[in-house]
């Protein structure tokens, strides 16, 4: 099932502390083992709740992928707040970005693949990007009830996501956030 995309609206949301005590997007960064030359995607930045500790553990770009423009302009002010000056700004569906194939070392699509319609053409579009042999982290909600997070109808379980994705991808780790977080670390020969 697809659930209702997430609105610009509620962006604050995105930022709340408590956030971390679900997802630190410190473990992602280490999760995905980002070095300093890494050129990186976001794939559904919204504001930046990745992409900010991503681009401050590279001096590569950083492409924040997001089709709410509203959005993208405020990972901007964020961004610009802080310094910031290696992320790259794409408004665009994650079915169809505009970056070259073959062309990034490390990505992330965090809490974003329930609510796509294509599944299929987001992970062809994954793939064609991703350099061989690196990897995609995508993280999603376990299919439980919690505080945070989408209506459990809207979520998908751990365990059908990764099979899904395991016949796209030779190889698939499953990675565990407590309490009811999860990702696939993915990597394409």
């Amino acid at each position: 099932m697809t659930g209702h995309r997430f609105h610009h609206e509620h962006a604050e949301r995105l930022l709340d502390p408590k956030r971390k005590e679900w997802i630190d997007p410190e473990k992602a960064v280490s999760v995905l083992s980002v070095k300093p030359d890494d050129t990186i995607m976001d794939l559904g930045a919204g504001n930046g709740y990745f992409t900010i500790p991503l681009a401050q553990a590279t001096n590569g770009n950083v492409y924040a992928v997001d089709v709410q423009p509203e959005m993208i302009e405020l990972l901007k002010q964020r961004a610009q707040q802080l310094g910031m000056t290696n992320i790259q700004y794409q408004v665009a569906d994650v079915v169809s970005t505009s970056l070259p194939s073959r062309s990034i070392d490390k990505g992330i699509m965090a809490f974003v693949f329930h609510e796509v319609e294509q599944k299929d053409a987001a992970i062809d579009e994954i793939r064609r990007v991703m350099k061989p042999d690196v990897t995609f982290l995508l993280i999603e909600w376990e299919a439980i009830e919690s505080e945070m997070g989408p209506p459990l109808h809207e979520r998908i379980p751990s365990d059908e996501l990764f099979s899904y994705v395991k016949q796209k991808a030779g190889n698939v780790e499953l990675v565990r956030f407590p309490p009811a977080v999860y990702g696939l670390l993915i990597r394409w020969e």
